[in-house]
Parts: structure tokens; sequence; C-alpha cells
């Protein structure tokens, strides 16, 4: 039986599903809302931005401030690119 996460998450069962597959609770409300909602599409590939292997560390790094992503300024490229895609 799915459980009922409150009227912030739209798709309780989509919900329950990443967070039991490790997705963090801001992750997979983003993904579960984004599903219920017929205006978008979050099975499809997003937009035009270039991979995160070739932006630059700086680059990377201001993204990582820009979500708030713990230990940033010890990262280095790699485990900045590993913590994006993993925000």
């Amino acid at each position: 039986m799915t459980k009922d996460h409150g009227p912030t998450i739209k798709d309780d069962e989509t919900y329950q599903s990443l967070r039991e597959d490790g997705a963090s609770k801001e992750k997979a409300a983003r993904i579960a809302n984004a599903q219920a909602n017929d205006n978008q599409s979050p099975g499809k590939k997003g937009g035009k931005a270039p991979a995160y292997d070739d932006w630059t560390k700086d680059a990377l790094y201001e993204r990582a401030q820009e979500l708030d992503i713990d230990g940033r300024s010890g990262m280095d490229k790699d485990e900045l690119i590993n913590a994006l895609r993993n925000h």
C-alpha cells in the first residue's frame, strides 16, 4: 500500500519508489510532481546544456553552490560532477 506523503507530493507511488531506490527527498519530490503534471515530461531528455564533463571546475562549483551541495569546496572536478548528477 502506498503511503500518503502529504499535499506537496502529487504522485505518492512514484515518490515512494524513488525514495526506496535511494533518491533524496528533494529529487524524488521533483520527479514525482513533474510526472503528475500533464504539462511536463520528466522521462524525456533535457535541454541543450553541455554534459557536466565539458564544464570547467569553476562552473561546476558555481552550480553546486546554487544547489547548496554540502562539501563542495573540498571536491575535485569528478566529485563535483558526481554530486551534481546525484543531487
